[in-house]
């Protein structure tokens, strides 16, 4: 067992790189906007490596292991889609031109392989060190899951002056050195002699901290399905880079989601209530799977259909 968990770590991380090689240098052209049509392609690309990915999981680990895969990948990707109005939002407030969006989330999504790494590692250990904690992420789950159940949707200028003079924000002018200007695709420029960064890496910094904020909900949600630091490990990842390309095609379509925030809400207290009845009786992941698409699926559908009305 030891040495297939070297070699599944190995060989998942190098799957990782030539995934994001891929996608750099094929599937990609620099600058170019990302439209509906390849958005839906690179998305469907990656949710087919996803499965093909699972169904080894299935012949090496078992049925349970395939399930707790498919049920953690499912919940990473329906809480991450929520998000997606956050980047949306700091792509408007920082005026970041569409053709210059994908480089950013593709780099992005080096920062969140490596801190939902540290995220997920950490939340293992001590989830096997001190069960009790298990109680501390329930109850820290339905707590979000009930204010966002209540919370209301409205983004206007508070948010974007939320997001423009944030504490990462000011911290980042005030350590480096930054230009005023966007120079295309760079991250970093010479001018006068002077190595500065540019606005298109201060946004990167920004997206990268938020993708931490993300995983304090994410991590201990899949953690309720499994304590398997290699399945929640790359489930998370695995929705991430399917739901980096999707951004294109959802960008457009998010403000028909009126009521996702509900559905989402719900499957956060469902997953919260399960840890806190962790000893006592344990949900099984088959149902945890039936809520989870009734709820996302449910809100999207009654979303869908408040805007035909």
């Amino acid at each position: 067992m030891g040495s297939f968990n070297i070699l599944g770590w190995v060989f998942f991380h190098v799957l990782i790189v030539v995934l994001l090689v891929c996608d750099l240098f094929l599937f990609t052209k620099k600058d170019q906007e990302i439209g509906l049509k390849k958005s839906l392609k690179l998305t469907a690309f990656y949710v087919l490596m996803a499965l093909i990915f699972n169904v080894g999981i299935y012949f090496v680990k078992g049925a349970g292991a395939a399930t707790d895969f498919f049920t953690g990948y499912l919940i990473e990707l329906s809480l991450s889609i929520d998000n997606l109005f956050v980047f949306l939002l700091i792509f408007t407030v920082f005026k970041v031109a569409t053709k210059y969006q994908h480089r950013v989330l593709f780099w992005g999504i080096i920062g969140a392989v490596l801190m939902r790494a540290v995220f997920i590692l950490t939340g293992v250990a001590l989830v096997h060190k001190f069960e009790w904690i298990m109680y501390v992420f329930g109850a820290f789950l339905v707590i979000t899951g009930i204010k966002l159940f209540f919370e209301k949707k409205e983004q206007g200028k508070d948010d974007e002056n939320e997001i423009k003079n944030n504490f990462t924000v000011r911290m980042a002018k005030k350590l480096l050195p930054f230009t005023d200007q966007f120079h295309e695709e760079k991250f970093m420029v010479k001018i006068d002699g002077k190595h500065l960064f540019t606005p298109l890496f201060l946004v990167l910094i920004v997206v990268d901290v938020f993708d931490i904020i993300f995983a304090v909900d994410s991590v201990p949600a899949i953690l309720a399905i499994t304590t398997d630091s290699f399945i929640v490990y790359t489930s998370n990842i695995f929705a991430i880079l399917g739901l980096r390309s999707m951004y294109f095609a959802l960008a457009g379509l998010m403000p028909l989601f009126h009521y996702l925030q509900y559905g989402l809400a719900i499957v956060l207290t469902f997953i919260g209530v399960k840890l806190l009845l962790i000893h006592v009786y344990k949900i099984p992941t088959s149902l945890s799977l039936l809520v989870l698409a009734v709820c996302i699926g449910g809100s999207i559908v009654a979303s869908l259909l408040k805007k035909k009305k």
